[in-house]
């Protein structure tokens, strides 16, 4: 897969893929039918594993030729040493973890830096969802409340407070519409909230 056709299928991945590392070793937790890690390897010649649950998703994501593991992200990553990974990859699917605290420390500890993405709650359609007396459905939120995956809702700013009670560095906060960057008001105006961290140095 090259970067057009990521850019097509994905706008988002590819925003994120720029800040992948020529050559970097990557594991990608949740990755769905592979397509980042496809082109992860294929186009920056990273070499890593995807960590999925779902059947399809591994059978989608070998047929890629990613090396998947399945397994429950909520059991951890324990299989792995501590800085194994030059990046962890979490792309929406941290707000489908019930323990998000524990598996974002475990994301920081196996990873130098790490990549985290989920829908950015605080969006303004979201908002005017909420105020009609309605649970938002949207692109990045594309279920009704019955059969949504998702078990956390966060805002951007939600998640930088959990970052710092981590112990986690924000390198760079990014919110995403329709794949591009969104500067002005991004908690407001931005769908989909992606962050670059890593551990704070030790003094």
């Amino acid at each position: 897969m090259n970067f057009d056709e990521l850019s097509i299928a994905r706008p988002d991945l590819a925003f994120i893929a720029h800040w992948v590392d020529q050559s970097a070793h990557v594991l990608d937790v949740g990755c769905g039918d592979g397509v980042m890690m496809d082109y992860l390897q294929s186009e920056k010649q990273c070499s890593g594993y995807g960590i999925e649950i779902a059947d399809d998703k591994v059978l989608a994501s070998t047929q890629r030729g990613v090396q998947v593991i399945q397994q429950d992200m909520e059991n951890g990553l324990g299989l792995f040493g501590d800085n194994s990974f030059d990046t962890v990859l979490c792309l929406s699917s941290l707000q489908m973890m019930k323990h998000v605290e524990d598996l974002l420390r475990d994301i920081v500890r196996v990873g130098k830096e790490a990549i985290v993405s989920f829908p950015n709650f605080a969006y303004w359609p979201h908002r005017m969802a909420l105020l009609k007396g309605r649970m938002p459905v949207s692109e990045s939120l594309p279920y009704e409340w019955y059969d949504t995956p998702n078990v956390r809702c966060a805002t951007i700013y939600d998640f930088r407070d959990l970052a710092e009670e981590c112990g986690l560095e924000v390198i760079e906060c990014v919110a995403l519409a329709e794949g591009k960057r969104v500067s002005f008001l991004p908690n407001l105006r931005g769908d989909l909230a992606v962050f670059r961290l890593r551990k704070k140095a030790a003094h």
